[in-house]
């Protein structure tokens, strides 16, 4: 397991407060400006990853460096693989420590809007460094969880985290009994090589979701199901 550290993030301090609907001037447009200094000055994303190699493939999933994953939308979209880099990304942990919740809610919300600016940055850092660094030209992520629950289920964390190693170790992240992670604004996942596009979205049926990225699509679905 390789970590990546000294990510560097920049916080869009206008677009997103525009966003969160600030009123630029206003009380509260000063103290979201306290917390996007606070985040500036304490926070640290970073990210684990490994290379991996798949071991063997099922009907209905892989293994990969002799663990084993079941899901046959992975076990389609790993069909001509044999590399994988299975990942964690985080905003870090500095950012609870310096900004517990649970004290405002409306602050709360703010935070976690700031957090995803770092997570996020941490997440590029890595794909870009992948990139550059093994040659893999165009990328595609899956994660556990994301998706129909039945897609790749969430609790196929534990064999993601068992085989990156020491996760919490090396960067503090950790996975709760129902297979969440800790900091919230962390991700994880499978990246690897892929001339075609994925999106989780495209196999779940949640219409309405706030973070659906692409629509569902049928026939993708008709021939994982």
């Amino acid at each position: 397991m390789k970590t990546l550290e000294n990510i560097p993030f920049a916080i869009e301090k206008t677009s997103l407060g525009l966003r969160l609907m600030i009123e630029p001037g206003s009380d509260d447009a000063h103290d979201f400006a306290d917390l996007v200094q606070l985040a500036l000055k304490h926070g640290r994303p970073v990210a684990v990853y490994s290379e991996e190699f798949i071991d063997s493939k099922s009907d209905d999933g892989v293994v990969i460096g002799g663990v084993k994953f079941t899901s046959k939308t992975l076990r389609h979209n790993l069909d001509a693989v044999e590399r994988v880099f299975p990942f964690v990304a985080t905003c870090g942990v500095e950012m609870d420590k310096v900004f517990p919740a649970g004290s405002d809610m409306l602050k709360d919300y703010w935070w976690d809007a700031i957090k995803m600016q770092l997570v996020t940055a941490a997440r590029s850092f890595l794909q870009k460094h992948l990139s550059t660094k093994y040659r893999l030209g165009k990328t595609v992520c899956m994660s556990p969880g994301s998706g129909d629950a039945n897609i790749w289920p969430i609790d196929q964390q534990r064999q993601l985290f068992s085989l990156l190693g020491d996760v919490r170790g090396a960067i503090g992240v950790e996975l709760t009994d129902t297979c969440l992670m800790v900091p919230n604004k962390t991700v994880s996942g499978l990246m690897f090589t892929s001339e075609a596009d994925f999106q989780g979205c495209e196999v779940c049926h949640r219409e309405n979701c706030p973070g659906r990225r692409a629509k569902f699509n049928s026939e993708l679905w008709s021939e994982i199901s």
